[in-house]
Formats: structure tokens, C-alpha cells, sequence
């Protein structure tokens, strides 16, 4: 026992600084040594009969303990990296405050592409730089007169926005747009220019500054950059601007800057076509942009033959939109344009081989050319009868004989335009690579039944 005890003395010597886990396993030879000595009695009291079941308890308890061991070496681990990291941002953001000295210029452009490299990939970086204050000086950056500071600036900006709503209200509330709009009048590079319609196009996708850039005098910029500009900046630039037209604040401004003509000449570009398109219906939700279309003589012609031509189903959809809201909106020329420009039997082949949404537009379309052709008629023949009835003394004599006649004449108008819906089917069905036995549905036939509905089965 006194051996034993000797061991356990040496055992329990001072130790240099470990870790609980060591402690724990001290603790436990500790306790296993003092139940194996105790064991070596001759006599067994109580107490130790009780102690026995305790002691298996803590060794198991110390055992089960022992894992937790890596993962809080784990938890140290990643702690220090975190910590590692958020001291690079911060060392990165503090650059950023450094002055036009000499050297300093060259560590601040360092720094501002540390901040695009580290915000490129990592939504938490873009928080902690926001966090830190490095958006101020970036766009403090902008006012040098090196284009490679502000080239650097610029697209650390860009990258502080990505998915960061309060990050792009931050760089515009520090002046970030009225800075670029600077260095495009001081005649700025190619590329700090693409790299400015950039920031445009994130910019602009926050709703609340979409009017602030539109106010800014920034369209005409995106408006140039969209004609002349190469690959990159043309998408990018027409994607601002639909930004732009979602405001209908900005309807005024980007009519006045032609935006309208220039969309409608785009069409054509598959590349650009279905965007355009989709800025032209946010235009025509306004009078100001309906009025544009109306003006466009070239506007209805475009949209019929995107029907016919083009087999995008975004793009069908989106033109059939603009036709409807012309239609219901737009004046007694908007419809009788679409007439002249063969819009009924493109809107017909359309609601038979387009998409759902497709076909329920130009269904709306269809109803009112159709109830608009029906008023049409309705006032002729109501200035015909009234031309007819002057003579009081004839008019009972010449009734029965106005009645034959009028009934010849409808019967046949409604041939002809049966004879025209047949005409349009079989083209139809021919574009359409179907079988030439091809019978007509009953929702054809239902179209071609009568013509004297006012409104076509939906």
C-alpha cells in the first residue's frame, strides 16, 4: 500500500501547463490506482462496496469525455482562422485609408484589389468590408487621376455589391454615381467605361436607386453604350436600362433618349431580342411609352413578324403583350395598324401553337380587333340606313328587298372569311410539319362557325 502510495505521490509530481484532456486522464489512473489498492485489503467495509460502482461510473463518465477533446481542438482550430481571416480584411480595409504620398497610391491600389479578390466569392467578406468602412474610400478613389486606381476601385465596388442590397445603397449614398458620371465627361478608357456600365447595371437593380440613377443623367451614357458599345457593354448597358424602365419614373428619360427606336432595331439580335422586348413592355405600361410605340412606325410591322419568325416562346410573349396592351390602351391607329400589318392571322396561328401565356394574349388581342371591327360595321351600316331613309313613301315598298339584300351580303362575308380561316389553317398546319390530313379541331371550328360573335372563344 505505502509502494503504491509512493507511486501515486510521484505520479501526481508538478507538471508544465496541459490540456484537460491529459488532466482528465491523471484523474483517472488516479482513481483506478486508489480502487486497486483498496482491493488489496483483506477486509471489505461498506464504504468500499459503495465506492465500487462509483468508480466505474467516473471512469466511464472520464472515457466518454475523451472525444469531446477533438472537437474542441476542432473549435480552436477554426476559431483561429476565422480570426486569421477577419485580420486580413481588416488589414486590407485600413489600406484603403492611406493617402496620395509616395507608395501609398501603389498600396492602395493593392488593397482595393485585395478587396475585389476576397468580396468575389464570399457573401461574409462583403459584410465585414461594408462593416469595417471600405466603401467610402473606394469611392473616394474614383476622384484620382490614376485610370488603373480607378479601375481597381471600380470593380472592388462591383464586387462589394454582388447579392448585397445595403452594400450598393451604401456606394450610392457616398457619391459613387455622380463620381463615375465625372469620369466619363473627363473622357474615361474603354475599359474603366465597360467597367463604369458595370456598376450601372448593379446598381440599378436596387429598387431605391433606380430613381437616383435615373435623375443622374446616366441614360444617355447607357443609351451610347448600347448602340456602339462592344459585346459586354451592350448586354450590360440594355440590362441597366430595363433595370431603369422597371421605375416608371424614368419612362419620361429613357423616351426622350430614344430609347424606344433603338429597342425595335435590336430586334433581329437573338442575343438581345427577348430583353428588349421585355423593356418595351415596361415602356408601354406608361402613356409616355405607348405614345413612343404609336410614333415608332416600324413598331407594329416588328412585332408581327416576331410571332411569325421567331420560335422563342419568351420572345412570342412578350411581343403578344406589348400588342395587347396596345391594343386596349392605344388609339383607333395602334388597331388599325395591326390590321394592315397582318397581325389577325399571325395572332391566329399563335393561339394555336404557342405557349399558354402566348395563347391567352393573343386571344385578348383578337377580341378586340374583333369588337372593334364589329363597331366599325355597326356605324356603317347605321349611316347607310339613315342615307336610305329620307324617302319616307318608298321605304315600306323597298323593305322586303333591302332585307334579301342585306342577307346575301352577310352570307357572303361570312364565306369569305371562313374560306380565310380555312386559307390560314392549311398554312398553318403546313409550317407546322403536320399530317395534310389533318382534320380542324372543334375550337377551330368553333372560330369559324359564325361570324357574328363579337369576341373569339378563350
Amino acid at each position: 500500500m505505502a509502494e503504491c502510495d509512493r507511486s501515486a505521490a510521484a505520479r501526481f509530481r508538478p507538471w508544465p501547463p496541459f490540456s484537460a484532456a491529459t488532466l482528465r486522464r491523471k484523474l483517472l489512473d488516479a482513481v483506478a490506482c486508489g480502487a486497486s489498492g483498496h482491493r488489496r485489503g483483506r477486509k471489505e467495509d461498506l464504504c468500499s462496496l459503495a465506492s465500487r460502482p462509483t468508480t466505474r461510473r467516473l471512469e466511464e463518465l472520464m472515457r466518454a469525455e475523451e472525444p469531446e477533446s477533438c472537437s474542441d481542438r476542432g473549435a480552436e482550430a477554426e476559431t483561429r482562422r476565422k480570426i486569421g481571416a477577419f485580420e486580413e480584411l481588416q488589414r486590407a480595409a485600413g489600406l484603403l485609408q492611406l493617402g496620395d504620398g509616395d507608395g501609398e497610391l501603389d498600396r492602395r491600389k493593392e488593397a482595393a484589389a485585395e478587396v475585389r479578390r476576397l468580396a468575389k466569392d464570399d457573401p461574409g467578406a462583403r459584410k465585414t468590408f461594408a462593416t469595417l468602412g471600405a466603401i467610402p474610400p473606394l469611392v473616394a478613389m474614383l476622384d484620382s487621376k490614376d485610370s488603373e486606381l480607378h479601375l481597381a476601385a471600380l470593380y472592388a465596388l462591383l464586387n462589394l455589391g454582388i447579392g448585397n442590397d445595403l452594400n450598393k445603397a451604401a456606394a450610392v449614398k457616398a457619391g459613387a454615381v455622380h463620381k463615375m458620371l465625372n469620369l466619363i465627361e473627363s473622357g474615361s478608357s474603354p475599359s474603366v467605361s465597360e467597367a463604369i456600365v458595370a456598376n450601372f447595371l448593379s446598381l440599378s437593380a436596387l429598387d431605391s436607386n433606380k430613381p437616383v440613377v435615373g435623375a443622374s443623367g446616366a441614360i444617355p451614357f447607357l443609351m451610347s453604350a448600347f448602340k456602339s458599345g462592344n459585346s459586354t457593354s451592350r448586354q450590360d448597358a440594355l440590362r441597366a436600362l430595363f433595370n431603369l424602365s422597371i421605375a416608371s419614373s424614368n419612362a419620361p428619360r429613357l423616351v426622350d433618349a430614344g430609347l424606344v427606336p433603338a429597342l425595335f432595331a435590336s430586334i433581329g439580335d437573338m442575343e438581345v431580342s427577348e430583353r428588349a422586348l421585355t423593356a418595351l413592355s415596361n415602356l408601354v405600361a406608361t402613356g409616355e411609352g405607348r405614345r413612343a410605340v404609336s410614333r415608332c412606325t416600324d413598331a407594329v410591322p416588328t412585332l408581327v413578324d416576331v410571332l411569325g419568325w421567331c420560335d422563342a416562346a419568351g420572345c412570342q410573349e412578350k411581343a403578344a403583350h406589348v400588342l395587347m396592351v396596345m391594343a386596349h390602351k392605344g388609339g383607333p391607329c395602334d388597331r388599325a395598324a395591326m390590321v394592315e400589318a397582318g397581325a389577325v392571322s399571325a395572332l391566329l396561328e399563335l393561339t394555336l401553337l404557342g405557349s399558354p401565356l402566348a395563347q391567352k394574349r393573343a386571344s385578348r388581342v383578337l377580341e378586340v380587333l374583333t369588337v372593334d371591327k364589329g363597331k366599325k360595321v355597326t356605324s356603317a351600316a347605321a349611316s347607310s340606313a339613315v342615307a336610305v331613309s329620307a324617302p319616307l313613301s318608298v321605304a315600306t315598298a323597298a323593305e322586303g328587298k333591302g332585307d334579301d339584300r342585306m342577307s346575301e351580303e352577310r352570307r357572303a362575308v361570312r364565306e369569305l372569311v371562313q374560306q380565310s380561316l380555312h386559307s390560314n389553317m392549311r398554312r398553318i398546319t403546313r409550317r407546322a410539319n403536320l399530317p395534310q390530313d389533318f382534320g380542324l379541331s372543334e375550337r377551330f371550328t368553333a372560330l369559324t362557325t359564325t361570324s357574328a360573335t363579337k369576341s373569339l372563344p378563350f
